[in-house]
């Protein structure tokens, strides 16, 4: 059986949205949820890219910076990581004057449930954002 693949369509549309819109104040709407739905997700992110291999915090705020144009501080990355650590989801190892991170089995089967009931998650972020017929 392959591991699922993380798809970030939800994250990818309204990055594409937010380009779309001109306005500048619907834009600026537009990237604050972009970056709040990044920063919910950062878990599910880290866990998804250690599965092709070790990260230190660096690469990870690198990544989701190159990824998603979203700059998260040092502290926010570190403070998700010590506890993904505690959990014991991911255990990190000194090497050469840095601390990196790779998934443990009880993480990498966290992000295959989690990969796999991509459609769930979807349909649920979906009904959040739906308009309420009014009562």
């Amino acid at each position: 059986m392959s591991k699922p693949e993380l798809e970030y369509s939800t994250v990818t549309k309204m990055v594409l949205l937010t380009a779309a819109v001109k306005n500048g104040y619907e834009s600026r709407i537009l990237r604050d949820m972009q970056e709040r739905i990044i920063k919910s997700f950062m878990d599910v992110i880290i866990m998804a890219e250690l599965r092709n291999g070790p990260l230190s915090g660096y690469d990870v705020i690198s990544y989701i910076n190159a990824k998603f144009n979203v700059l998260v501080s040092s502290g926010t990355v570190y403070s998700l990581l010590y506890s993904l650590e505690r959990n014991g989801l991911v255990e990190g190892v000194w090497r050469e004057r840095k601390r990196t991170y790779k998934l443990t089995d009880k993480g990498e089967d966290a992000i295959f449930k989690i990969l796999g009931n991509q459609e769930e998650i979807k349909t649920f972020l979906s009904s959040i954002l739906k308009p309420q017929a009014p009562t």
